[in-house]
């Protein structure tokens, strides 16, 4: 639950009551009432007027320039690796795992099926 006060921006407008969608507002109370699917009350300063808002149509600011600076730096790795032809960097940036080692570790434990059942068979007389 958000606190009164925090700055948010309006990210979606699923009940069609004219948001604005992008810009700044302020919580400025609860709707604590069961009955209804609001959630916050906002004021939004530009518009000098209050809405009454569920809780998936804002977000905070904080939250949304964390995100957005995550998706520059992803964005400049994958260009430095581009650029560089860093093949390795890449990979690891798109799939988020190095390439190459899981496959080796795999390969380290593959058992032949005679000593799968050699090793069923001794854990049996245990």
């Amino acid at each position: 639950m958000l606190r009164l006060g925090e700055k948010i921006i309006v990210i979606a407008d699923s009940l069609e009551q004219n948001l604005p969608i992008g810009g700044y507002g302020y919580i400025i109370a609860y709707d604590r009432n069961n009955d209804n699917i609001f959630d916050y009350v906002i004021r939004v300063p530009k518009d000098n007027k209050h809405y009454y808002v569920p809780a998936t149509d804002i977000e905070l600011e904080e939250v949304l320039l964390h995100q957005q600076a995550n998706q520059v730096e992803r964005e400049a790795l994958i260009d430095f690796a581009l650029a560089t032809k860093n093949e390795e960097l890449f990979r690891k940036i798109m799939n988020g795992d190095p390439s190459g080692q899981p496959e080796v570790e795999r390969d380290k434990d593959v058992q032949s099926t005679e000593d799968f059942i050699k090793q069923i068979g001794l854990k049996a007389w245990i």
